[in-house]
């Protein structure tokens, strides 16, 4: 959803004074959608002013309140479950009339327990240890002067992202924790889901006397509106994408505004020589099959060679009752579709491997497989194809382990887990705003502390340099 590239907005230097009394974040759905393009700016810019001028409003504020105003977000959210679901069906419905794919549906859909699950993780991260304020590194100087670093909130966060109305959520509350105001831009696939969280989540900001525009939606503005946001440098400090390859890249090839890149999930489980076929055929149905429509869900299964037909007939057993289609290379390809007289694995569909399969996220009940040599041919293949977002070795081999844990260079790299436990909350995080796969600043599942920045205090005595 919301991958092709619209025409680049113009890059603000200042917002335009509010007009009136509008609040951003508060229009019904879609009333902004037939706006020029000069209205459509306008409206974001004065969004993001507003978040601007709101977050000053956090930087006072005790840990205690900022953790009150979390868990009333939480209350108010199972409270108004009902409206909120409503709302979701509406998206639900449209969605299924554009034939909106299989992983974008799972993590479209809320229902009461999906949404009693996002007011848990406001509440773990209120329970979290506020990280403004904390010392980073220090000292005294030989001269006297006192140093020291202290995190600090980033500012105002936008946020990119598509058909995941529990981000809408996640990101509201750790950046409020961390300090941020937040501008949402969650897709028009949750334009109804959206508007209803937000406008929870605004209502408590104002019964707690904050300002409602430390949570800002813009929505109901399409993708001219996030283009917009992608260059209004000045007014947001960072830019957090999350969705598919397409819409990724195109944040960070137009954005103006600094970007944190998350990652699509091109996750891998390589089952070594060594592996405990029992386990190892456990953890790759619940890489795969527990949640399909998320980014740490496996997509490519890797099997040492000496071990490919016990391994195969394995995890084709566990796989056949949930309709899983295998994209085979020709080795795993012939192991899976021999028939020797009955004693063949369990029947699932089976495909060729084409190119494409190996760089694929497919969010559907779909698997890659391929067997290679040895751990070095696995560690060859996801160098040459993940997206370094999380790998996983199944093995009872000390040596393959730290082999592949030392040279997959990948965000997260497990060992005897599923990939679906790369993740903020799993992680001990409360939630997390994304899963970023770039090198700088943040990596992995990024929490509290991802979400800040630092700044020095310097206090002497009357010093002067010499």
């Amino acid at each position: 959803m919301d991958e092709t590239t619209s025409t680049p907005a113009p890059t603000p230097t200042s917002a335009p004074s509010a007009p009136g009394s509008a609040a951003p974040g508060s229009a019904a759905p879609g009333s902004a959608a037939s706006g020029t393009a000069s209205d459509v700016e306008e409206a974001v810019l004065v969004a993001a002013r507003r978040a601007k001028d709101a977050q000053p409003a956090l930087a006072t504020l005790t840990r205690e309140r900022k953790d009150q105003v979390l868990r009333s977000m939480a209350d108010a959210l199972v409270a108004r479950a009902g409206e909120i679901v409503a709302a979701n069906a509406q998206d639900i419905s449209e969605a299924d009339a554009a034939g909106i794919d299989a992983g974008l549906r799972d993590r479209l859909l809320l229902d009461e327990d999906r949404v009693g699950a996002i007011a848990q993780q406001l509440r773990d991260a209120a329970a979290l240890p506020d990280p403004i304020g904390e010392v980073v590194r220090g000292g005294l100087l030989a001269n006297g002067l006192e140093l020291r670093e202290v995190r600090v909130p980033l500012g105002v966060i936008g946020m990119i992202y598509e058909a995941r109305p529990n981000v809408t959520v996640d990101a509201a509350g750790l950046s409020l924790k961390a300090g941020s105001a937040v501008v949402l831009r969650g897709g028009s696939a949750a334009l109804h889901s959206n508007t209803a969280l937000i406008a929870v989540l605004r209502d408590v900001l104002e019964e707690q006397g904050l300002p409602r525009d430390l949570v800002v939606g813009i929505d109901e503005h399409g993708r001219a509106g996030a283009d917009v946001l992608m260059r209004a440098r000045g007014l947001v400090d960072v830019l957090i994408p999350r969705g598919g390859a397409g819409l990724i890249r195109r944040v960070v090839d137009n954005a103006k505004v600094p970007v944190i890149e998350t990652g699509t999930g091109t996750t891998h489980v390589f089952i070594d020589a060594s592996a405990d076929l029992a386990k190892a055929a456990a953890i790759v149905e619940n890489a795969k099959t527990q949640r399909i429509g998320v980014c740490n869900a496996l997509e490519t299964l890797l099997v040492h060679r000496d071990v490919a037909e016990e391994a195969l007939a394995a995890i084709t057993e566990v796989l056949a009752p949930h309709g899983v289609t295998l994209h085979a290379d020709d080795a795993a390809r012939a192991i899976l579709t021999r028939d020797d007289a009955g004693d063949a694995p369990a029947v699932l569909p089976v495909v060729p491997a084409t190119e494409d399969d190996w760089a694929a996220e497919y969010l559907s009940l779909d698997l890659a497989v391929r067997v290679v040599d040895d751990v070095e041919a696995a560690i060859a293949h996801i160098r040459r194809w993940s997206s370094g977002h999380t790998e996983s070795i199944i093995t009872s081999d000390l040596a393959s382990q730290r082999l592949f844990t030392t040279a997959v260079d990948s965000a997260v790299v497990m060992v005897n887990s599923s990939t679906r436990f790369s993740d903020g909350a799993e992680f001990g995080f409360g939630a997390e705003i994304g899963i970023s796969t770039q090198k700088l600043h943040a990596r992995g599942p990024m929490g509290l502390q991802e979400i800040t920045s630092t700044k020095w205090i310097v206090i002497g005595d009357g010093h002067v340099k010499p």
